[in-house]
């Protein structure tokens, strides 16, 4: 016998369609969900059994009378989520259903992904309505739609995905020494068309990223540990402490242990070794670079 939170989601289907076409679309369904056609819509907040996870309202062309039903629901059965399957698209139809707080909005046909996307939430919104009164955290739910094709063709989007699997290689590595033109070849760009794209798309150059990411790192670090500055420094994938301490009081406006002490007035600061502001001045001319 399964458990509560094993068996299949239970879909009560409304079919506000013309052509009374919805035992179509249910056997889509009918798979990996307990499907039921409600006799009557306007007593679907009255079915016999146990309640449903999921009312299904299914219009071809939505008139008034289809809308003011699902308005209804939302007012009598508040405690059951529901989703609008819908042939006839517009903006204003689509505006309307998230002002009316419908879970979710579908387009019809169903293309496969977007199908399974529904089918993982809908699992997902299950297993926390069954498991709401149980122990321990609860899951979040992953209901995220798809970018509709006229965000995805835009040429701001192809920039964005070019640069997608770059910035996580430089969340992953940034501690170590990136080499900017092998990230360029592997995105199929030159450097000087990498440079300029990661600006554009971005914000900042790639070096300043990079340096941006190791500063807030270190500053993290001298947070919440009790790590030597030189130790942060290097951990932060700085080779040298000094170019390390003038990179940080150019982004920080202080020195390491200015910073620390700011953050952390009760705790004591080790001992630092002094540098010389003429020194550091030499260092950061000869420092090309954050692989320094």
């Amino acid at each position: 016998m399964k458990s509560n939170s094993a068996r299949k989601p239970f879909l009560l289907w409304l079919d506000l369609t013309h052509d009374r076409s919805t035992e179509e679309l249910i056997a889509q369904f009918n798979a990996t969900c307990d499907c039921r056609l409600a006799k009557e819509p306007v007593l679907a907040s009255r079915e016999p059994g146990p309640q449903a996870d999921m009312i299904c309202m299914h219009f071809d062309r939505p008139d008034v009378l289809g809308l003011n039903l699902l308005l209804e629901l939302k007012r009598s059965v508040p405690s059951i989520p529901i989703t609008m399957f819908t042939v006839q698209h517009s903006e204003e139809l689509a505006v309307w259903a998230m002002r009316s707080r419908v879970w979710e909005y579908l387009v019809l046909p169903l293309s496969a992904a977007e199908k399974n996307r529904y089918l993982h939430a809908l699992e997902q919104l299950c297993e926390l309505r069954r498991n709401a009164n149980g122990p321990g955290k609860k899951p979040l739910i992953e209901h995220y739609p798809s970018l509709p094709d006229s965000i995805r063709l835009t040429a701001e989007h192809q920039k964005h995905q070019a640069l997608n699997k770059v910035l996580q290689y430089i969340d992953q590595h940034f501690r170590e020494s990136i080499d900017q033109k092998e990230l360029a070849q592997r995105c199929g760009m030159t450097a000087f068309r990498f440079s300029r794209l990661f600006k554009e798309v971005i914000g900042l150059g790639f070096m300043d990223y990079v340096l941006n990411k190791r500063m807030e790192f270190a500053k993290e670090r001298l947070d919440n540990s009790q790590m030597p500055i030189t130790s942060i420094g290097y951990e932060a994938g700085f080779k040298d402490p000094s170019y390390f301490a003038r990179a940080f009081r150019q982004f920080a406006g202080c020195t390491p242990s200015e910073y620390r002490q700011a953050h952390r007035p009760g705790v004591p600061v080790a001992a630092e070794p002094a540098v010389d502001d003429a020194l550091l001045e030499v260092v950061d001319s000869l420092v090309l670079g954050v692989g320094a």
